[in-house]
């Protein structure tokens, strides 16, 4: 009875002390998960965007699945989206003729691509590539010509792009600026203030087509979504701010397209 009660004793001490290691490393991971989502939703913000493949790079990462982390991007893609559009509109740099002919299409073709569910891997692959686009774009490899060189925009290519990209955003859970701004630019469209400003509400507009698609699948959103909200906002806002009427900085972009590198090769390959 001695020896039972002595080993019934060190095993509840055993699983005490286990929990409370797997508490803290529990913690410990929230907090760098927290951290991630701040400098995602600054730089994001800072070009204009919302920061969905970022969030799904940082939630892939962890583990999450993608069930799970395809509604909470997109939400945190709103908010910081939003913000970053608010900034960019009232620092005169929103065009509403660059801006309507991709959304003519793209929010149903957004809503439609919620229905479609990949294959784990093809769904990982294709994350990674976008991330991989993401990358370039928020490592700032693309700038824009002189803006006497900015031509006006194709209505016809940009429909067909914005359903392109809408019907993507739906199926990956993303809001398509981070695809679409680089093909403002390499086509001359717009200058890299426009850009971001255009490609901003085109995020807002395609994650909410997004949000509602997975809503009427009855979706399951996570219990931390509160507390990634409210730091992604507060990143979003300085980074908007930042971004629209800053210079954009360099060390710690890249740091974050380094972010996004590991994660979008995690993806693709492993």
């Amino acid at each position: 009875m001695w020896l039972v009660s002595r080993h019934g004793h060190l095993y509840a001490v055993s699983r005490k002390f286990s929990n409370l290691v797997q508490s803290k490393s529990s913690m410990q991971e929230h907090i760098l998960i927290i951290i991630l989502l701040l400098l995602v939703a600054f730089f994001y913000a800072s070009v204009g965007h919302g920061g969905a493949s970022g969030y799904l790079a940082v939630f892939s990462l962890f583990g999450m699945a993608a069930v799970d982390i395809k509604s909470s991007a997109l939400i945190l893609n709103v908010f910081v989206a939003s913000v970053s559009f608010i900034q960019y509109y009232r620092s005169g740099h929103f065009k509403w003729k660059l801006f309507y002919p991709f959304i003519i299409l793209s929010v149903p073709m957004a809503y439609l691509g919620t229905f479609i569910e990949l294959d784990a891997s093809l769904y990982k692959k294709t994350l990674g590539v976008c991330l991989l686009i993401a990358v370039i774009r928020v490592a700032g490899f693309l700038k824009p010509k002189k803006e006497t060189e900015i031509k006006e925009v194709a209505i016809l290519p940009a429909i067909f792009i914005g359903a392109v990209l809408g019907f993507v955003s739906g199926v990956i859970g993303i809001g398509g600026g981070i695809i679409l701004s680089p093909l403002i630019i390499l086509l001359h469209w717009g200058t890299l203030k426009q850009t971001s400003a255009v490609s901003a509400l085109f995020i807002v507009v395609n994650s909410l087509a997004g949000i509602v698609g997975l809503w009427r699948q009855d979706t399951v959103f996570s219990p931390q979504l509160d507390i990634w909200v409210a730091i992604t906002i507060c990143g979003g806002a300085l980074g908007a701010w930042w971004g629209s009427t800053k210079v954009h900085g360099k060390m710690l972009r890249n740091l974050l397209a380094g972010v996004l590198l590991f994660a979008a090769i995690k993806l693709i390959f492993i």
